[in-house]
């Protein structure tokens, strides 16, 4: 959950902003400290590890944006419910699981009590599916893994 405070204090949004307000916010913000508009080049750099940060939060704030989880629910929904979990971690209240057909979940703001009865479940992914799926924002990692590829 740091995380994604830190991402909507960096673009200056709120929880409630849309998609359209998001893009609007990258886009000026990225005119306003574009690398490629300043000749020092010490400063150059300074706004290329920035810009850096700012397309790292847009990206992140998109990937849980209401409007994208309700666009790719019905995908998800069949995901969570007709398949397995392959393997699953969990590092600084995130959980991490990934699906026997590759897909794969981050679930933000997981208690470790949570992780731990996962982890002692006679089955993690009927647990999962009771206690996670649908209690804790989430948002995709495989197409961040496909479109990285």
């Amino acid at each position: 959950m740091k995380k994604i405070v830190e991402y909507r204090a960096l673009l200056g949004v709120t929880k409630t902003a849309t998609l359209k307000e998001l893009k609007t916010i990258y886009r000026n913000t990225m005119k306003d400290s574009h690398p490629d508009t300043i000749a020092d080049d010490v400063e150059r750099h300074l706004a290329e590890e920035k810009s850096k940060e700012i397309i790292a939060a847009y990206h992140f704030l998109v990937s849980i944006a209401p409007e994208t989880v309700e666009k790719d629910k019905v995908e998800y929904t069949r995901i969570t419910t007709a398949t397995n979990i392959l393997e699953f971690y969990y590092e600084n209240s995130v959980l991490y699981i990934t699906f026997l057909d590759g897909s794969a979940f981050e679930y933000f703001g997981v208690p470790k009590a949570i992780y731990v009865k996962m982890i002692n479940a006679e089955s993690p992914s009927r647990f999962a599916r009771r206690h996670i799926y649908t209690e804790y924002l989430y948002r995709s990692t495989s197409k961040l893994v496909a479109s990285n590829e």
